[in-house]
């Protein structure tokens, strides 16, 4: 399985980031219907919902992350991300199980 990282913007929106932590569960869901961004991926955290948005601009991407546009087509109509760094302008989160470029689920090993 691939594994990549991602980050989570737009917190302060939401919760912001302070209950944040490293190892914490993160559901990804795709929003096809999302009338500002067709590739837009919602953060959730059980118990809350929604908190903030896979980054999908080279402003709001942090380091060598991912972009919701390239992960979009790798990941089914949701997928599982743990939080690996709390930054003040996002969250770096590890994505695993991503599907090779052009399926839309991951192979099984």
């Amino acid at each position: 399985m691939k594994s990549a990282y991602i980050t989570i913007t737009g917190l302060k929106h939401y919760y912001g980031g302070g209950f944040l932590e490293p190892n914490m569960t993160i559901l990804l869901v795709k929003e096809p219907d999302n009338a500002i961004d067709r590739e837009a991926i919602r953060a959730e955290v059980r118990g809350l919902g929604k908190i903030g948005y896979v980054a999908n601009s080279p402003y709001t991407v942090l380091g060598e992350s991912c972009s919701a546009g390239r992960i979009y087509d790798r990941i089914g109509e949701t997928a599982v991300a743990k939080v690996k760094y709390v930054l003040p302008r996002g969250v770096v989160c590890r994505i695993k199980g991503l599907a090779p470029i052009g399926k839309a689920e991951p192979e099984e090993e």
